[in-house]
């Protein structure tokens, strides 16, 4: 009979052998339509390929995560990488500024997917 260690270790591989695996899958619904479709609406309803990729992104844990800093409401947004510790506050992932929540929300999803790509 397993003890608990062994258990606890197979459970580990299982998951990131189903991690790689859903990564080499997610790498295939990067296209060039995929991208435009986020870049013109980033919310709101989208196609399942857009969906699944959207989905992975968000289940991901806070400490790989990046959110949007409003530096001055309706007119310019910062992305930030939260820390996935609490009080621990958000870094600024670079100097770059966004005239719209929308553009900002395109640039994470952006950074999420060349990290997809790069994984």
């Amino acid at each position: 009979m397993p003890n608990a260690a062994q258990v606890q270790d197979r459970n580990e591989l299982f998951k990131e052998m189903f991690e790689a695996k859903q990564r080499e899958f997610l790498r295939t619904l990067v296209t060039g339509e995929v991208m435009e479709e986020h870049r013109l609406a980033p919310c709101g309803q989208h196609s399942e390929p857009l969906d699944r990729l959207l989905l992975y992104f968000n289940r991901r844990p806070l400490a790989e995560r990046y959110a949007i800093l409003t530096v001055e409401p309706f007119r310019a947004y910062r992305v930030v990488a939260l820390s996935g510790q609490r009080g621990v506050p958000p870094k600024a992932v670079d100097e770059k500024t966004y005239a719209s929540h929308t553009d900002a929300q395109h640039a994470i999803f952006l950074r999420n997917v060349q990290a997809l790509l790069e994984s």
